[in-house]
């Protein structure tokens, strides 16, 4: 695989329009001077955590006697909580409850750009070719910068949508979420239940 179909794969797999909705819905609360600065660190974390699993990722399962499958089970798990939680939000309003918050870590950076698939897409590249761990690096950096143009650019969002427009958005992604969490989980469960030999 070529550095550039790389890049391509990985800005696909962290899929950034896919995101917009989500991260929009979680900075809904969250001061408008703070946005981009929450927004820029949760894309560092997330960087930071795939080139984590790029360059250790195996060795990190080894030591915590986890299977890759585990990863995409949680992944899964978490997303269907954020889903369910999007379509059906607490009283207290925001999607995650406490509405003077603000996101760190989850579900942004993980698993919204460093999620199991991600995770998985390096460390299966690292093992692929190991020689070519500069190519990977440079390929994984370009899909997180593209993928971080875009997500920075959705703030302006906030100007054009309104409360209504954003809500069923939210909605929407939310049904979406419980979707591919539910996919995420069977296909954790059916790799671990009949591995590939």
């Amino acid at each position: 695989m070529s550095t550039v179909s790389a890049g391509m794969l990985l800005f696909l797999i962290m899929d950034p329009l896919g995101n917009i909705p989500l991260f929009l819905a979680l900075l809904r609360n969250v001061r408008p001077e703070r946005r981009r600065l929450v927004l820029v660190r949760e894309m560092i974390i997330a960087l930071v955590v795939l080139f984590v699993f790029l360059f250790g990722g195996q060795y990190l399962l080894h030591v915590l006697q986890l299977k890759q499958e585990s990863v995409g089970i949680a992944g899964g798990i978490v997303l269907f909580l954020i889903g369910v939680r999007m379509i059906f939000p607490p009283k207290e309003g925001g999607v995650f409850g406490d509405s003077q918050g603000e996101p760190f870590i989850v579900p942004m950076a993980i698993p919204g750009v460093a999620g199991p698939s991600a995770m998985a897409a390096v460390m299966l590249l690292a093992n692929s070719n190991p020689g070519r761990t500069v190519d990977w690096s440079v390929a994984l950096f370009v899909a997180w910068l593209a993928t971080a143009v875009i997500l920075l650019s959705s703030t302006y969002l906030y100007r054009w949508l309104g409360s209504s427009v954003l809500t069923a958005i939210e909605r929407l992604m939310g049904m979406l979420l419980v979707a591919l969490s539910v996919q995420m989980f069977l296909d954790g469960v059916v790799a671990y239940l009949h591995p590939v030999r």
